[in-house]
């Protein structure tokens, strides 16, 4: 009648169906996720928490209980509203006369709610069977009224009803009518017509309205919530909550249509319960009103003490549910009862039902558009194991709910549902940061794999291009314990770009019980959180390292992401030292370090790669087409200090682009030093490095116009968007050793290729002496002030592979006490000077 009496026929139609659209919508939403497995205790939050993991279900989970918790406070409320209406003491009388004995006033409300909810928690705490029991007596009291109230709107005849209504602190008398059925009647019924409340005194709207009535709908979750005490949760839900939806919506339509037939609009605004007025037998309308009230209100509290004990039983807030984990003897929550009993008792301080009505639908709007969206997400990730016996939804209905949820939120209260997104907001960035990991599964994993092997699918390396290029590296790891400072810098190399930590375990297959490697990836997975590098780890068995990197090189990455980059520590004969311990992601006093890697190798122990492989290794990687860095003393490099040094003069890093093991190649502008100047650009863009300046050294010889080619490599770099500082370095003195060496019996120079990609023929790698390498590396070292890191020229391996240990001791003589460096050979182009 409220509903009908200031909205008219048509808005009222309009309402269910707008009501009955979220509603079934989210029905569907529900039945499919309770047939796609077994359910337990907590109903929309059960299958909300284990759809869309612990952040979402435990911030639905305390929306839906203060929903249930609102919800039967209203109910309550109403009852009470109910009861003095036909047993109250008319406004401006002292002493009630016949059966108007209850005094009216804001207190005495108050304890005629805390007496029905006491009774409702009487029932709640004897469990679920009594429950049970006494909605089905209340069901069958709520048909028979029903039957009463169809049958009264053909059996009664016209009569006028008078009407008492507050005003002040006395009465007036208005007069409504039961026309019976009349089209006049019916005509002015049509139409929209928004008055006063009279029990609030707050003018009505469509939204108003529609919050209170939407209270009436909000059933279809009480069989969820008692998901835990039902026998066949899978079975009965569906059926139930469907056969419920649809009895109540062919319901709610009729009564509408014969309220607006048959009784005038006074009286439908003025007395909410002139259906006892009208009835054929007034008194069982009275009791119908009672019991359906009193079970809404039951239903709404058994309901929020389940989802208080599924919380509780969750862990998801640690000790503050602790109290809500304790049961009875036969399983009833009686704590999680007596809790959801005191919000309830607290809430009825707010004294009327359409006080609440529109925050308690907003609550419910919140849930429903949730338990869509866990749906949605389940059918988007497409797993194999969404396989619910129900199959009348789809994504679309999903998305049509969702849609309708949050429109009515915004419509109703655009304040409230603000403020409840907002809750909502903060309850999962607690949850996010503070609640312990969960083994129900996250959804966002299957929907982030799904979309991943959609978008991996589209990215074409057919497409690629130079001004996209990115690096995207293989750092290969023997023991993290010595590598930590370098894994960190490799990940400040990266640029967004893929970045994978290698390992290869020197094992045979064929002789282990099983893969040695599945119990080591938690430790590389746990170390790469610590360290909060943004790296894929990606591990090996092989009988030989090389053969290890080899595999490594050919199979990781998938589709357009795969290493364009090898990055190796530097072979040399320096104790390893354990930088994991000291590293400040471990030095917490509540952080412990118990992965499980091995221990160190010792100084005296021998290594598991001889000198002839690891070069072996780099030439393998140039002649794949990867781009090589070689990484000496990184660990040495304290990243933190550097940049924390004073701002003048900022930390530099020292950039040589020109191969100092072949003087007599002096071309800056190969692919192998634009690659070097890449990557110390790189570098100096990472958020850590940008106070960092570039520097970039020309080494230049007498009468070979070094300003031309200063300027020449200024615009270079001006072409390229790089900032650096060009310092010019003479260089005969060391090239003059070259040559004195270079001039043996032969009678000169050895003759080589200059084309691009043949860089270094063994005649080169023998006739670079000692003496000049030391020469070159004195000159690299005499350059201040010191660098945070320098990066070097990287010569192409001999082709002769006799000659790799020889190629290896000048690298080691080149970097010899420079502190960290990283040597640089890159294969492809990755500058660019267009737009």
């Amino acid at each position: 009648g409220f509903v009908v009496g200031h909205a008219g026929l048509y808005q009222a139609l309009a309402m269910f169906a707008v009501a009955y659209f979220i509603i079934g919508m989210t029905v569907l939403s529900v039945c499919a996720i309770a047939t796609n497995g077994a359910l337990d205790a907590g109903g929309a939050y059960y299958m909300i928490s284990r759809a869309l993991g612990p952040e979402f279900g435990g911030s639905i989970g305390i929306m839906f209980f203060l929903a249930n918790v609102c919800g039967s406070a209203l109910y309550v409320l109403g009852l009470v509203e109910a009861v003095v209406d036909s047993f109250g003491i008319p406004p401006g009388q002292e002493a009630g006369t016949g059966v108007h004995v209850l005094p009216q006033s804001y207190w005495y409300e108050l304890l005629y709610g805390t007496v029905l909810l006491a009774l409702c928690l009487l029932v709640c705490l004897v469990g679920a069977s009594i429950y049970a029991k006494a909605t089905f007596l209340i069901f069958l009291i709520v048909a028979a009224v029903l039957g009463t109230i169809l049958v009264s709107f053909f059996a009664t005849r016209p009569l006028k009803v008078p009407i008492r209504l507050p005003n002040g602190n006395g009465t007036e008398t208005d007069n409504g009518s039961f026309t019976g059925f009349s089209l006049s009647t019916l005509r002015d019924n049509l139409g929209g017509k928004y008055d006063v409340d009279y029990t609030t005194g707050q003018l009505m709207s469509f939204s108003s309205v529609f919050a209170v009535m939407f209270n009436g709908c909000t059933g279809i979750m009480a069989g969820s919530n008692m998901s835990g005490d039902l026998k066949r949760p899978s079975y009965s839900i569906p059926r139930g909550t469907i056969s419920a939806v649809l009895f109540t919506y062919l319901v709610y339509n009729l009564l509408a249509f014969l309220m607006c037939a048959t009784c005038n609009r006074t009286l439908l605004q003025k007395d909410y319960g002139f259906l006892r007025d009208i009835s054929i037998f007034p008194p069982l309308v009275t009791v119908g009103i009672y019991a359906a009230t009193l079970s809404a209100a039951m239903s709404n509290l058994i309901g929020a003490s389940r989802i208080l004990y599924a919380l509780a039983r969750d862990d998801l807030f640690g000790r503050a549910l602790v109290l809500a984990k304790k049961t009875s003897a036969s399983g009833n929550p009686v704590m999680a009862v007596i809790l959801s009993w005191l919000v309830v008792q607290l809430v009825l301080f707010s004294g009327k039902l359409n006080t609440i009505a529109s925050v308690v639908t907003i609550f419910f709007l919140l849930v429903y558009a949730t338990v869509n969206l866990a749906c949605l997400a389940l059918e988007w990730a497409s797993a194999p194991n969404f396989r619910p016996t129900f199959r009348y939804f789809t994504w679309h209905t999903c998305l049509l709910g969702i849609a309708g949820c949050c429109v009515m939120m915004f419509l109703i209260s655009p304040v409230s549902a603000s403020a409840s997104l907002g809750f909502l907001l903060l309850l999962l960035l607690a949850l996010h940061y503070l609640s312990p990991s969960s083994t129900w599964g996250y959804i966002s994993q299957a929907l982030i794999f799904h979309q991943v092997r959609k978008y991996l699918l589209m990215l074409d390396v057919r497409k690629d291009h130079v001004k996209f290029w990115r690096p995207q590296m293989l750092l290969m790891v023997q023991n993290p314990r010595g590598s930590a400072r370098l894994i960190d810098f490799v990940n400040d190399l990266k640029k967004s770009g893929l970045y994978v930590l290698g390992h290869v375990e020197l094992q045979d297959l064929d002789m282990l019980p099983s893969d040695p490697l599945q119990p080591q990836q938690d430790s590389w997975l746990s170390l790469v959180d610590k360290l909060n590098v943004k790296a894929f780890v990606s591990l090996t068995l092989a009988p030989s390292v090389r053969h290890g990197v080899r595999q490594l090189l050919f199979t990781s990455g998938l589709g357009g992401m795969r290493p364009n980059t090898l990055v190796l520590g530097f072979y040399d004969d320096e104790a390893p030292q354990d930088g994991l311990a000291r590293h400040p992601a471990f030095t917490s006093a509540r952080e412990e370090v118990p992965l499980g890697f091995p221990p160190l190798r010792a100084a005296t122990t021998p290594k598991l790669l001889s000198a002839r492989e690891y070069v072996g290794i780099v030439a393998d990687a140039l002649k794949m087409l990867r781009n090589v860095l070689l990484a000496r003393q990184l660990e040495s490099l304290d990243k933190a200090w550097e940049l924390r040094r004073a701002a003048s003069p900022p930390p530099t890093i020292h950039v040589w682009p020109v191969n100092l093991l072949r003087p007599d190649s002096a071309r800056y502008a190969d692919t192998c030093s634009l690659f070097l100047l890449q990557m110390a650009c790189v570098l100096n863009m990472a958020r850590a490095w940008r106070r960092a300046r570039l520097r970039l050294f020309l080494c230049v010889e007498a009468g070979t116009m070094p300003h031309a080619q200063e300027e020449k490599l200024r615009q270079l770099l001006k072409d390229l968007r790089i900032q650096a500082q060009i310092q010019l370095v003479p260089w005969d003195a060391i090239t003059r050793l070259h040559w004195q060496t270079c001039q043996g019996p032969s009678g000169g120079p050895a003759e080589e290729e200059e084309e691009e990609g043949v860089v270094n023929f063994p005649t080169n790698t023998t006739q670079v002496s000692d003496e000049y390498v030391r020469a070159a590396n004195k000159l690299v070292l005499e350059q201040s002030p010191a660098p945070a890191v320098r990066f070097l020229y990287l010569p192409r391996p001999p082709a002769d592979t006799s000659l790799y240990p020889l190629y290896l001791h000048q690298l080691e003589l080149l970097t010899r006490g420079l502190g960290p460096t990283v040597l640089v050979h890159g294969v492809s182009a990755v500058t660019s000077t267009q737009l």
